[in-house]
């Protein structure tokens, strides 16, 4: 498919034709229709495009042809076309569903801009589909390591890649980027996935237990060992040990790991015999080990040895273009999880996540996803993502309609009559923006009182 589709719905032939040329100018594929049960035979539930349909039509008109396509599919955008008169009408569509409404005569300016907003939101819905579609899969790469950038497609690659070799393997990447994400994949696509995955931060440990959870202990080692203790490298024999941030792992430590590597035996604490052990190490630093070992700071010998084969991890500032799919993929888990709708971003919000420097990394952006998802993560300020915005001037205006919006209905602690006095705009007028922005009265009422609707 060449173009994004937009089903036209319009029983007057020159106001469908006038639709259809204002799309196929921009970056549309326009399919008209005169008829509401001709226009339903071109959809499926993956169709990846929107409707936008005439309100009064004979036959079929825009409420039960909306009825109609969410019964194919509730996640199609639909948007309303209505006179003047019909506005009552269209503000009970939106609230039965239907995406947006605009009125006639519909400016191309404003028909493009819903439209783009309605098929920015079915890109993504479909994409999240794709991606939980995997769960019921052995293991999916591309569901735990999302994005569609050719680094992360180069990414994907290596990894399946190197877990098929299984040789040890050092993963490099800044705090949040996903390093363990990253060795659970190599572990479940390769041939220790039957086998055990064991993590270990050497980063948390004081020095002193170090010994005691890699290779354990027995009872009356050390002050405290009252019982035998089972290390972390006997624990992963037959499958995988993550070492995160070994780069903090003392030098004697180092030694006594290298050992261990080398025969594939271990001794616990305090014991005498030796164990066999089949591991193989992935091991994540966010320095440059083989620097670190030419400074002496780490064992060139150990280093050697874990980094047979090394993934680099992109940050997520250097791959944009997937911030908007992660951002939804998290926000959607969530909601998921605690069962409420998810309020749709506009297409600035989205941008502006884009533009932000994420020094958290996917960490950051999945705390950030989670808080919006629960409503306690208000747009982000400006400042947030610098204070040259690249977002078009709709989309500006969008987003600081939103926030006009957020703060009076705050303030008014979401009594709806009140915030529309102080807008100076009709109660029905304000329910119709708050639909757009995907906001609901409830986040803005007080916890013991709740207002009427009369």
């Amino acid at each position: 498919m060449s173009a994004a589709q937009v089903i036209l719905v319009d029983d007057e032939a020159e106001i469908r034709n006038a639709w259809a040329e204002t799309l196929a100018l921009d970056v549309y594929e326009p399919r008209a229709f005169a008829d509401g049960r001709a226009a339903l035979a071109a959809l499926d539930a993956n169709w990846p495009g929107v409707v936008v349909t005439d309100l009064r039509m004979p036959g079929m008109d825009g409420m039960t042809l909306l009825a109609a396509v969410q019964a194919v599919d509730a996640d199609i955008p639909v948007i309303i076309v209505t006179g003047h008169g019909d506005v009552p009408m269209a503000v009970a569509a939106v609230r039965k569903g239907a995406y947006d409404f605009i009125e006639k005569p519909a400016e191309p300016e404003a028909l493009l801009a819903v439209v783009e907003r309605a098929m920015r939101m079915r890109a993504l819905v479909l994409e999240n589909r794709r991606l939980s579609r995997k769960a019921g899969e052995a293991y999916a790469i591309d569901k735990h390591l999302i994005g569609n950038s050719e680094a992360m497609r180069r990414l994907r690659q290596r990894i399946t890649a190197i877990a098929a070799a299984d040789v040890n393997t050092v993963i490099y990447g800044e705090t949040g980027s996903g390093k363990e994400v990253v060795a659970q994949a190599l572990h479940r696509l390769g041939p220790r996935q039957g086998g055990p995955f064991v993590a270990l931060n050497c980063g948390a440990l004081p020095d002193t237990l170090i010994a005691s959870e890699l290779f354990g202990h027995e009872p009356g080692s050390f002050t405290g060992a009252d019982r035998r203790r089972i290390g972390r490298l006997e624990q992963a024999s037959g499958g995988t040990l993550f070492l995160d941030e070994i780069e903090s792992m003392p030098v004697a430590h180092q030694t006594q790991l290298l050992r261990a590597l080398q025969s594939q035996t271990i001794e616990r604490l305090g014991g005498k015999d030796e164990i066999p052990i089949d591991v193989r190490v992935v091991a994540a630093s966010k320095v440059d080990l083989e620097a670190a070992s030419a400074d002496g700071g780490f064992r060139a010998d150990l280093y050697y040895r874990i980094a047979v084969a090394s993934v680099s991890l992109p940050p997520l500032r250097e791959r944009a273009e997937d911030i908007p799919v992660l951002f939804m993929h998290y926000a959607s888990r969530m909601s998921r999880k605690m069962n409420a709708k998810l309020a749709e971003p506009d297409p600035g919000f989205l941008d502006g996540l884009r533009e932000r420097s994420w020094k958290g990394n996917v960490r950051e952006l999945i705390n950030f996803a989670d808080r919006y998802a629960l409503g306690i993560g208000a747009e982000p300020a400006a400042d947030a993502f610098g204070a040259v915005s690249t977002r078009s001037l709709p989309e500006q205006m969008d987003a600081f309609e939103k926030r006009v919006l957020c703060e009076t209905l705050a303030r008014t602690k979401g009594r709806i009559q009140e915030a529309a006095d102080a807008l100076g705009i009709p109660r029905k007028k304000l329910y119709l923006r708050m639909q757009r922005h995907g906001m609901g009265r409830e986040e803005f009422l007080e916890e013991d009182r709740v207002e009427s609707d009369t």
